[in-house]
């Protein structure tokens, strides 16, 4: 699924014009993305938890020229998903 087909979902399940519901999408999207740069977790029950994961520097190997590289530490968006979000794509 993509954007678009995500938007025309939310406006079948909601009533929503799909204008109405794009705003509702990208308000959500721009909500969680705010969210985690400050710093925050978004955790919404029943479907999972929305966090940040600090990765430490670490040296790595360029593979065209085998010369060792410096990788720089980073943080990561990560996604943990909840009992009924598991279950429901299990069954």
């Amino acid at each position: 699924m993509n954007k678009n087909e995500l938007v025309a979902s939310v406006a079948d399940a909601s009533g929503l014009s799909k204008v109405d519901a794009a705003k509702a999408v990208d308000g959500v999207f721009a909500s969680i993305t705010n969210a985690l740069k400050s710093g925050g977790d978004v955790r919404i029950v029943g479907f999972g938890t929305f966090s940040v994961a600090n990765r430490a520097a670490t040296t790595g190997i360029n593979p065209s020229t085998k010369e060792k590289i410096q990788i720089p530490a980073s943080k990561r968006p990560k996604f943990k998903a909840g009992l009924p979000l598991k279950n429901a794509v299990n069954n």
